[in-house]
């Protein structure tokens, strides 16, 4: 039978009635079955009390309370009292009032991503903050909390990952799926180099998340450090410090969500979450809120539980894809031994660590490569330029053990020869380490350039 020359009113091309029959799909998700609704029987601190069908309600679970006609405050179920629920708002309390009313959403949270999301910029719910209008939402939930893959059914990490960084590149060699940690006190320059990172990594998409960032860095850093060759393959999530603690919870819930979903489609991922601290802050305030007793350093025990569930949903899938983690970590007081910094350092797959010293010495990025670590080394490395890495370490060392001495004067040249040899090499091996946040230098350039360096070329 011949297709007629003019299509019928009915006459639908497959695909286009395969997207029709995804939207009504979705759109038939989200009808809440039953309205199940309770009330605002009081607020105490950063908690709403809401009285009411209890049994209904879960913990984790969303509740929408109406402030008035069509205005809605969004909730988070974070314990139980009594007969009553405690939930923590995703907004501000102003505007509460006892009796408002409490309706409990079925649906878990999530979003609907799609690839029109790519070069944006979220809120921690997924909403459009950057002003291009409306996102379209994809067939498919992806919800904010979701199980790392299981163990057994995780690939292992891929080929090695060109991150652009010499620094990082030569000594601390990370590979598709790893996840890294860049451990630094605040102003040393981790978020430089996050961008340095999300312009120069060879990646399908970079899903980037800014927790609790200062809301005047914002556009710097989307206009001047990732700029816009950077965003068109970027999905920016931004909480910043003055919102509440469960939006910026929920923005290191979200950055991993939309990094799931693109694994899952195949794509190599690069996920950066700035930072993995401030995660723990939010995590803390709740917490503390809802009654749970503060462990080391004011941190609650659910800390130190949502820590390992968050970072772990990062890494190789089950399929070809993979994300590749990059999470700063703000130490406290420069203590690369407090207690979040030690826990992240026990889950991720290695450390970059960032000293002021070195960054007051005017060397940039002011990364310690001898206090730093790749669990991935020496394998990732090119087993032609691995001598050459290592005999670098050993100079640094070399000079690091004797440093205090050599500026005091109090070293007599000829006393070592590894000593010697370390203060002659010590300015190349410098100044390659240096790196404007403009450069980017590939892995074989930086294996090369070290290799002339030692062989005095």
């Amino acid at each position: 039978m011949q297709r007629p020359d003019r299509d019928p009113p009915f006459y639908n091309p497959p695909r286009a009635q395969s997207a029709r029959l995804d939207s009504l799909r979705a759109a038939v998700e989200t009808i809440e079955p039953l309205e199940v609704a309770g009330r605002v029987s009081g607020v105490r601190g950063l908690l709403v009390e809401i009285g009411g069908p209890v049994s209904e309600m879960r913990l984790g679970g969303m509740v929408d309370v109406e402030i008035a006609h069509q205005s809605i405050i969004p909730c988070e179920i974070v314990g139980f009292s009594g007969s009553k629920a405690l939930a923590m708002p995703f907004g501000p309390l102003e505007g509460i009032r006892r009796g408002c009313p409490a309706r409990v959403r079925s649906a878990a949270g999530g979003v609907r991503p799609t690839d029109a999301w790519l070069g944006r910029v979220v809120d921690a719910l997924g909403r459009p903050i950057d002003g291009f209008g409306p996102l379209p939402q994809g067939p498919k939930l992806q919800p904010f909390k979701a199980e790392p893959p299981a163990a057994h059914t995780r690939q292992r990490v891929g080929a090695p990952l060109d991150l652009g960084i010499r620094a990082i590149n030569t000594f601390l060699t990370c590979c598709r799926g790893q996840r890294m940690g860049i451990f630094a006190g605040s102003g040393v320059g981790k978020s430089v180099l996050l961008s340095m990172m999300a312009r120069n990594t060879e990646a399908d998409v970079a899903i980037i998340g800014l927790v609790g960032e200062r809301g005047r860095e914002v556009q710097e850093f989307l206009q001047d450090d990732l700029g816009p060759e950077g965003l068109s393959r970027a999905i920016v999530v931004v909480a910043t410090s003055d919102e509440p603690a469960l939006m910026r919870r929920n923005a290191a819930y979200l950055t991993l969500a939309l990094a799931e979903y693109w694994r899952e489609r195949g794509a190599q991922v690069l996920c950066m979450i700035d930072s993995v601290t401030r995660f723990a802050m939010a995590q803390r305030e709740i917490g503390l809120a809802a009654g749970e007793p503060p462990t080391a350093k004011g941190y609650t025990p659910t800390v130190f539980t949502e820590l390992p569930r968050l970072l772990e949903r990062a890494g190789p899938g089950a399929g070809e894809g993979a994300v590749t983690g990059l999470f700063t970590v703000l130490v406290d007081g420069d203590d690369h031994n407090e207690p979040v910094a030690d826990a992240v350092r026990g889950i991720l797959d290695g450390h970059i660590v960032m000293e002021r010293a070195i960054a007051e010495r005017g060397r940039y990025p002011a990364i310690n490569v001898l206090k730093s670590v790749s669990r991935t080394m020496p394998r990732a490395c090119d087993p032609e330029a691995l001598p050459y890495v290592m005999k670098a370490r050993q100079t640094l060392a070399t000079y690091s053990d004797m440093e205090e001495l050599i500026r005091l004067g109090a070293y007599r040249p000829g006393a070592s020869p590894e000593v010697d040899e370390a203060i002659r090499l010590m300015p190349d091996l410098d100044a390659f380490l240096s790196q404007g946040k403009e450069e980017s230098t590939s892995l074989g350039d930086c294996y090369r350039r070290l290799a002339s360096i030692l062989n005095g070329v």
